[in-house]
């Protein structure tokens, strides 16, 4: 009997691993057999740079890292098994890792539809012009400042020792406190600063005698703190009903600010500035977000870029 039938009997019967497992070990293997015949070399002989070679060229083929790390845990553990039966002496699987699957690109809203998100306005008489008035606000201050949410659910009205953040309506900035409790300042423009003084003017209508000492900025209509979830919610409502094709939660709208800064302005330590990212290489993912942006531009402009 061969070496992998061996190792299929051992982990159907001494194991007593799923038939579907066992099955899954059997592709794998076969993977791995085919592989070590194209290279003339056995089983037992295999060394982890053909190892890396065949990882390699499952990746070239369209294998998924995910995919790879799968095959590959399955070969670790047949090695193991070799091991055991005196028949290698290291386990050429042992140290080889999968490619890592590249990170997906954060989500940001054009320029067009992030300022229709921004502009829109419930009918009158479809709204609650309390609740409109707020949330206009909070789309303003997401957008116009690249706040996180829990930076935005933390501004209380007025500064102090014991305020998390707050809005400094002369100075024009927000000041917030971020990961790690590292405080920063960032501008608020014209706009958010109009949306956030609409609101301070009738936020007291949310409130009730028992709640009439709430220093948060954003209340729900029970005169407590917004929650970050209840933002996730009305931006979500918020977004569908300004007719964009899909649902905007908070952190698109932080990327959106990010990528959109970056596209006019080229300056990624500012971005990272206004961010309050700790390493400029979390920032540099918006890099990639103005290459695409280019790329497009390139594509649907160049008189070149396509083929006819």
């Amino acid at each position: 009997m061969d070496l992998v039938a061996r190792y299929l009997d051992h982990v159907r019967f001494e194991k007593r691993l799923a038939e579907r497992t066992v099955t899954l070990y059997s592709l794998d293997l076969e993977k791995l057999t085919d592989y070590a015949a194209q290279a003339n070399v056995a089983l037992e002989a295999v060394q982890s740079t053909h190892i890396r070679r065949w990882v390699a060229q499952m990746h070239s083929g369209g294998r998924s890292g995910r995919g790879i790390a799968l095959i590959l845990s399955g070969w670790r553990g047949f090695y193991v098994w070799l091991g055991r039966q005196g028949l290698v002496t290291s386990n050429p699987v042992q140290d080889v890792r999968a490619p890592k699957a590249p990170k997906p690109l954060p989500k940001a809203l054009s320029v067009d539809d992030a300022v229709q998100l921004a502009e829109y306005h419930a009918a009158p008489d479809a709204a609650d012009p309390w609740l409109e008035c707020r949330d206009s606000a909070l789309v303003e201050l997401l957008y116009g400042c690249g706040l996180r949410v829990g930076e935005l659910v933390g501004l209380d009205v007025q500064a102090g020792a014991q305020a998390k953040g707050w809005i400094d309506f002369d100075g024009g900035e927000a000041h917030v406190l971020g990961k790690g409790s590292k405080r920063r300042s960032v501008p608020v423009g014209g706009k958010a600063l109009e949306a956030m003084q609409a609101w301070v003017a009738v936020r007291e209508q949310g409130l009730t005698p028992a709640t009439a000492e709430q220093t948060a900025m954003f209340i729900g209509r029970n005169g407590t703190r917004l929650t970050a979830q209840a933002v996730w919610q009305r931006l979500r409502q918020r977004s569908l009903k300004a007719g964009l094709s899909t649902p905007v939660h908070p952190h698109m709208l932080r990327h959106s600010f990010a990528s959109h800064v970056l596209q006019s302005s080229q300056d990624l330590r500012g971005v990272q500035e206004l961010l309050g990212h700790a390493n400029i290489t979390t920032t540099q993912v918006y890099t990639r977000l103005d290459f695409q942006h280019l790329a497009q531009a390139y594509d649907s402009a160049h008189p070149r870029a396509r083929k006819k």
